[in-house]
């Protein structure tokens, strides 16, 4: 999820600098960024909104593998020598992103500045996050993976960016995430409400309480 800005450090004022192979656009609910099998060939910073990563099977399934929020990158396979991209890139909400062609972004990462340890640091807490899912998957429930989904969308532990009401997502969704069928997170979801972990009032509302899920489930 979202990382935390570096006190001092406006990454958007900095990778939006007049230089070649950099540019801002905005994204529509629904629209694809890039799709699976698409070219690599640029790193994505969001600005605002929430970006979806789907991975479509050869046999035809299709798996959420991550949510990304406001100070997350995506798109940085093509820095390792990834010909194509292995995801679909899709917007949640509206979304404003900044587009670092791929040479242009090696040429800041060698420039050795701050952006440069900001850009570690993603790469280094996606790492944790995936090792966390992989954990996740082997040895919770899926009641409890539902729950871990539901607080990394409300972005509870990131100091100073929760946000207890998240964006419209499907059932459906949630269960690509979370590995299980639509009725199970209908009635985790139900499950949730009736003990006031959550709530649905123009949107829905995640309470802290929820963590005693992970915590004594």
């Amino acid at each position: 999820m979202g990382r935390e800005q570096t006190p001092g450090f406006d990454a958007k004022a900095f990778l939006t600098k007049a230089r070649t192979g950099r540019s801002v656009s905005a994204y529509q609910r629904k629209q694809v960024v890039f799709a699976q099998g698409d070219p690599a060939d640029a790193v994505f910073y969001i600005e605002t909104g929430r970006i979806k990563l789907t991975v479509v099977s050869e046999q035809g399934k299709a798996a959420v593998v991550a949510m990304l929020g406001p100070g997350d990158f995506f798109g940085e396979g093509c820095l390792a020598g990834q010909p194509v991209r292995m995801a679909t890139a899709s917007a949640m909400t509206e979304a404003s992103l900044v587009r670092i062609g791929r040479q242009a972004m090696i040429g800041l990462l060698h420039e050795r500045s701050v952006f440069t340890e900001r850009f570690m640091a993603h790469l280094l807490a996606r790492n944790v996050r995936f090792e966390e899912d992989l954990v996740d998957q082997l040895f919770n429930s899926s009641e409890k993976r539902l729950a871990r989904v539901l607080l990394l969308l409300a972005r509870f532990g990131k100091e100073g960016a929760t946000e207890p009401v998240i964006p419209k997502i499907s059932q459906e969704v949630l269960a690509e995430m979370v590995g299980t069928t639509r009725p199970r997170i209908n009635e985790f979801m139900n499950k949730f409400r009736k003990l006031g972990f959550i709530e649905y009032n123009g949107g829905l509302h995640i309470h802290s309480s929820l963590l005693n899920v992970l915590l004594h489930g």
